[in-house]
């Protein structure tokens, strides 16, 4: 495998992560517009693809091998999660 064939296979690895994590940033803002008035549309996507990210490779460790529905389970959670940090958590106080 040469250097570009690696370069795609990383980049078609972490596309459902990017693509989730910036689709559900968005229908968060649209769906709970007051709440995430105050945080942006970046803020989310950022953390929600990260933990998305973060969720593939931990499947791929798990599991052995990419494309399980268990690893994208865990993708989903973990962006749920993590768009629950960065924007409808609110600081005790």
């Amino acid at each position: 495998m040469g250097p570009l064939d690696a370069l795609w296979h990383l980049l078609n690895f972490f596309a459902p992560a990017v693509g989730v994590g910036l689709i559900t940033a968005g229908l968060a803002k649209l769906v709970w517009f007051r709440l995430l008035r105050g945080t942006s549309w970046w803020r989310l996507g950022l953390w929600a693809s990260g933990a998305c990210a973060v969720a593939l490779l931990a499947a791929l460790v798990l599991f052995g091998r990419d494309g399980k529905m268990a690893g994208y389970g865990l993708m989903l959670a973990a962006c749920a999660l993590a768009l629950w940090w960065a924007g409808l958590r609110r600081p005790p106080g």
